[in-house]
């Protein structure tokens, strides 16, 4: 339960360190052997992801900028062109660009390197897809590889005549497992991105610093318009005729990096593209108008704002918009460290518009990037709340937790009265995982979990649970309260974030994770020792009618393992007691909420 992920039951006796190696040496024997037997498996049936497609390119001097580089937009084709091979190969037929995640490119690629580009269908929703896809380079002469970048794209199935429905993904590894249950928390972060983005513009407070700015070293913002039009020929479309998405990134980089050219007056690199999504399609024989400006320069790096319209006869005075994306570019030195930049004049109306929200978006990406990008080791027991990353938080409480779920080397430890304990030890970190099923039917006991204020009902590790913030429907924080254990003298208590949320698909569970925040109005007081959970909640499957499979896991800090070793019989013995009073809740609760089933 998430009081044991805190530091109050780290234990401080000597003689236990020997106990923590032995119990730490048993569970890595038991992992690794399980892990080497899953690995020796997959070796002897050579097991290949069947939508997975690679590609490898030698740069040619073709290929590269005024750097001696690839260009950015050549890679960025290459990328589209290897995920919608593997989209096609999973769906049967012609595939669209939809969508980009945020890209971030570690490292630039030389003339005369390899580009090797991986791409797989992480999971098929009813007609989209979500692909991965890894670029890495490789030098033939040291034979040293780098990471290059890593992207989501998403992938629309289409056929002329029949509606599509695309057959589901079956993941295989552990790899596999993650990425197609974090998959549909991805998809559902991107399907309220711009309303999200929206929201944030209007209420993030940036400072304005217009007045303070060296005026003498300012380069107007209409100093780096762009604008050009493509006309898009046979050799820039599928088979369909519709446009290959990259071949459009490609001419937005293109524009893009002439725009932060003229800021700059030096070759400028691309660093990071924000999420954009593809508006509709256009065909062989549209004009597609491109134009870029640079919306903010920083002190070492600018934000460009590119837009596409497409129109079909010179005479057309309409025009459909197809994309729009923020790109962002450094200038770099010989070393290549980061170069200061000129300042820019925006001007009166939009200029200032765009302006101010190029500010928030830098904040609002960095949050994003932190936050969804980290390791899990890297990120902080408690993040700030705040609205600019709840967004963010919320995505990172459910996948934190679905990534624990999808691991495949569990251990069951004990098994008592129908209450199975499973232990997994990695990295810095070891967890837990209860798990029996019960006589209720699933939605029931996700709308009774997912209420904490109702949890010290079962959980004598709940004293109380206070509603602090009721974020949106599917995330609340909390303030708990639970009594002194292991000999202290002060309660401690928890603010916690529990986001909850609804199956993507048959198959999915319903899922309540719970992390720690720090919220201004709730700091640490004298009364209580803070204690803080990183990643803990339940998952819950339907087994049949009125039967649910629930399962909690808990993933504690290293510093719980001296408590863990001297308890494993007690311990064991606490959480089965625990939990099966969990089970008589729900039993007892059931009938509470048949009218607000409806809606689940």
């Amino acid at each position: 339960w998430e009081p044991c992920g805190g530091n109050y039951l780290r234990s401080t006796d000597p003689s236990t360190r020997g106990f923590a190696s032995v119990f730490s040496s048993r569970m890595s024997r038991k992992s690794a052997s399980r892990a080497g037997h899953d690995g020796a498996m997959a070796d002897g049936e050579g097991y290949r992801n069947p939508t997975e497609v690679q590609m490898s390119q030698l740069v040619l001097p073709c290929h590269t900028n005024q750097r001696g580089e690839l260009s950015v937009g050549q890679l960025l084709k290459w990328i589209d062109t290897t995920a919608c091979l593997s989209a096609e190969r999973h769906a049967g037929c012609p595939c669209v660009t939809a969508s980009m995640d945020d890209i971030y490119f570690e490292h630039t690629i030389s003339v005369g390197q390899v580009v090797n580009i991986k791409a797989k269908v992480n999971r098929a929703f009813n007609s989209s897809m979500e692909v991965g896809i890894q670029v890495a380079s490789e030098d033939l002469c040291s034979e040293k590889q780098w990471s290059v970048c890593k992207a989501l794209a998403t992938f629309v199935a289409h056929r002329d005549i029949s509606k599509v429905k695309l057959k589901q993904i079956t993941p295989r590894t552990e790899e596999e497992k993650t990425e197609h249950s974090v998959a549909a928390e991805r998809r559902r972060m991107r399907l309220v991105y711009e309303d999200t983005i929206k929201d944030l513009l209007a209420n993030c407070a940036i400072q304005d610093d217009l007045e303070s700015r060296d005026c003498s070293n300012m380069v107007p913002a209409e100093r780096t318009r762009v604008e050009s039009v493509e006309l898009v020929l046979p050799p820039h479309a599928n088979h369909q005729g519709n446009t290959f998405g990259g071949q459009i990134m490609a001419w937005m980089e293109n524009v893009a990096t002439i725009a932060a050219s003229r800021l700059c007056r030096a070759h400028p690199t691309l660093k990071a593209i924000e999420m954009f999504h593809f508006r509709g399609p256009s065909q062989v024989g549209d004009r597609l108008v491109l134009k870029a400006i640079v919306n903010n320069a920083f002190k070492h790096s600018m934000e460009v704002g590119v837009c596409v319209d497409a129109y079909r006869q010179e005479a057309d005075t309409h025009r459909r918009h197809i994309n729009s994306a923020f790109m962002t570019f450094v200038v770099l030195d010989a070393d290549d460290q980061p170069q200061l930049l000129p300042w820019i004049r925006p001007q009166p109306g939009d200029g200032e518009r765009r302006y101010r929200e190029a500010s928030a978006r830098k904040k609002i990406r960095l949050d994003r990037k932190y936050i969804v990008s980290c390791k899990q080791t890297e990120v902080p027991l408690s993040v700030p709340w705040d609205p600019s990353n709840q967004v963010y938080l919320s995505y990172n409480n459910v996948s934190s937790l679905k990534m624990l779920v999808a691991k495949d080397n569990w251990v069951l430890s004990s098994e008592t009265n129908q209450v199975r304990l499973y232990t997994l030890e990695d990295d810095k970190f070891l967890s837990f995982h209860m798990e029996m099923v019960v006589h209720v039917d699933a939605a029931q006991a996700f709308q009774l979990l997912s209420d904490l204020s109702r949890r010290p009902g079962w959980d004598k590790h709940y004293r109380s649970a206070e509603l602090l913030q009721q974020v949106d429907e599917d995330d609340a924080i909390y303030h708990v309260i639970s009594p002194p254990l292991g000999g202290e003298t002060k309660p401690q208590d928890f603010v916690i974030l529990a986001s909850r949320r609804k199956p993507c698909d048959n198959g999915d569970p319903y899922v309540i994770a719970l992390r720690s925040v720090t919220l201004p109005t709730h700091r640490e007081t004298p009364e209580y020792r803070r204690g803080e959970t990183l990643c803990s909640g339940f998952c819950l499957w339907r087994e049949g009618d009125q039967l649910t499979k629930v399962s909690y896991y808990n993933q504690a800090t290293s510093g719980f393992l001296n408590y863990v070793t001297t308890n494993v019989a007690g311990l064991s013995s606490e959480f089965c007691t625990t939990f099966k009073a969990c089970e008589q809740f729900l039993l007892d609760n059931r009938n509470d909420l048949a009218p607000s089933l409806q809606t689940l």
